[in-house]
């Protein structure tokens, strides 16, 4: 069982910055493969970011590309989404997901709402 806190969500103006921080408690938190899923009202959830147990590889969504950068820190068992030049469709419910084969274990969800 893996519990997933997420954090650093809020209210940001378009072309501001965030940085959501994603907390395991599992003991073998560098085998899990960790995703940021986001769902805005009304719409389908949308995977936003990947990155590998060891952190050596990374996805993005086309819409995220050049502007999230998703990391991770395995000694202190959190993952990170930088998220830069932020967009009013950027505005969801980001969710945090620990994956380990076909387990699949997800946080509460962060809100991120970008608006001037």
């Amino acid at each position: 069982q893996v519990q997933l806190v997420e954090s650093g969500g809020g209210l940001v103006q378009p072309g501001g910055s965030l940085r959501l921080s994603c907390a395991a408690s599992a003991v073998s938190f560098s085998s899990y493969v960790m995703r940021w899923y986001r769902q805005a009202p009304g719409k389908e959830r949308e995977l936003v970011a990947h990155i590998t147990s060891t952190g050596g590889s990374t996805n993005y969504a086309d819409s995220v590309k050049g502007r999230f950068t998703i990391s991770r820190d395995n000694a202190k068992n959190t993952v990170y989404l930088q998220m830069n030049n932020l967009k009013p469709e950027d505005t969801a419910v980001y969710y945090c997901v620990a994956l380990q084969g076909s387990l699949g274990y997800w946080g509460q969800g962060t809100q991120v709402t970008v608006s001037s």
